[in-house]
């Protein structure tokens, strides 16, 4: 009975049971199933059942108003930093590391992979202490160094394509690539090494060029160097060549992409300019694939967060239609889970649902060059595996006078004890 109450309070039915959730009324942005209209969503246990317009509301135990919003698969961002351990300052691998839980679903973000915060020696410190305790789902980039990146001078040797191949073969559920990242001798040791790991374990390799040296040009990075499927992240930092006097693209650029080479933004707190970005997009070079470079300094910095870097790209403009394809579908493509990523009916029930804000926005980037814009991305609830994660604007709650007198008094464990009069 009180079960019922509370449902119908919240203007719910517990008749039809043929869905769990509803979202009803929004604009589904669906890049992999080619979907982008007004379609109701429905979930029946953790997983979506069924994208439709016009689904009546009694089919569902609980029915969410959605309209006016953008409803997406949840964002997948393969660009963060999650080894958050004490003791460490300024270290990807310490005090700089964000849990995941702390920033993913209020930012519309479901899925995180951890890029190569920690390497082949500590990687199982990092999944028993933080990936396996998450409700986020996390991957994981193993650093080609051993120790990962509790600093940069770590990151200078100790490389093991062996040891690498053996504890992804271990930990299969959860290694996705393996990162090469702030090398700074004027070899090319780091990447190649990070490039002959990723070929034992079959795996993609993505690498933060870190220093940009005359001895190994990044046009040779992913002429070269990189295989089909490898990310080149930081694509939009300051150092990186993209287009000649005239504003038009180097021509390497389109030899890489023909190569297979993928292309990450991974804004971070150092590693993304607007002239780069503006130039690359002005051309129709669009990213592959757009991440965060999440750690404490790019989330109080000009990154912000996620839907705040897809309204900064479409300010430059990229379709709003592609900034969701980049962090969804073609991100889970990238980390080769393409299970993730859509609202196929079937997959885990991962959501985002955004408010499309009209106004005069500005976005900065590492520099302090501004662009403005006038639309931003705003998530206002989001979906783990069915199961509301964020909800901005009490989406899921009913009217607090129409629910019985006795709500939020958990039954045989706590009593109202009447004070004296």
């Amino acid at each position: 009975m009180r079960l019922a109450l509370l449902c119908i309070a919240a203007g719910t039915s517990l008749l039809g049971q043929e869905f769990d959730l509803l979202l009803k009324g929004g604009r589904v942005i669906d890049p992999r199933n080619g979907r982008d209209g007004g379609f109701d969503v429905a979930v029946k246990d953790h997983r979506i059942a069924a994208v439709e317009s016009g689904i009546a509301p009694g089919r569902a135990r609980k029915v969410l108003d959605v309209q006016g919003m953008i409803v997406t698969p949840g964002l997948i961002d393969i660009h963060v930093h999650l080894f958050f351990t004490a003791g460490n300052p300024g270290g990807w691998a310490g005090d700089s590391s964000v849990p995941p839980d702390a920033f993913s679903f209020r930012t519309g973000v479901t899925t995180m992979v951890d890029a190569g915060s920690s390497g082949w020696r500590n990687f199982e410190v990092f999944r028993t202490t933080v990936i396996d305790r998450a409700r986020t789902r996390v991957f994981a980039l193993v650093n080609i160094a051993g120790y990962g990146m509790v600093n940069d001078l770590i990151e200078q040797g100790d490389f093991s394509p062996d040891a690498i191949a053996r504890l992804a073969a271990k930990h299969k559920d959860v290694i996705v690539g393996i990162k090469s990242a702030h090398y700074q001798k004027p070899d090319w040791q780091s990447v190649d090494q990070a490039v002959e790991a990723g070929k034992k374990a079959g795996l993609p390799v993505m690498v933060d060029f870190g220093y940009f040296l005359p001895e190994r040009p990044y046009y040779e990075l992913v002429t070269r160097h990189l295989r089909a499927g490898d990310i080149s992240t930081h694509m939009f930092r300051g150092p990186v060549p993209w287009v000649d006097s005239a504003g038009k693209l180097y021509p390497y650029l389109i030899e890489a992409r023909k190569r297979g080479v993928k292309f990450d933004v991974g804004h971070g707190g150092g590693s993304f300019v607007l002239r780069s970005a503006a130039g690359a997009i002005r051309n129709g070079f669009y990213p592959d694939t757009i991440s965060s470079d999440l750690h404490v300094g790019s989330m109080n910095g000009s990154f912000m967060d996620m839907p705040s870097l897809m309204s900064k790209l479409m300010a430059l403009g990229l379709p709003l239609s592609e900034a969701v394809k980049e962090s969804t579908s073609a991100a889970a493509a990238a980390i080769h889970h393409p299970e993730l990523g859509s609202l196929t009916p079937g997959a885990a029930a991962d959501v985002a649902v955004f408010r499309l804000m009209q106004g005069d926005f500005g976005y900065w980037d590492n520099d302090l060059g501004k662009v403005n814009g006038k639309e931003r991305l705003f998530c206002e609830l989001t979906l783990k595996d069915g199961k509301v994660a964020w909800d901005w604007n009490g989406r899921q709650g009913g009217d607090y006078r129409k629910l019985p007198p006795d709500y939020g008094i958990r039954p045989g464990i706590d009593r109202i004890i009447p004070p004296p009069q």
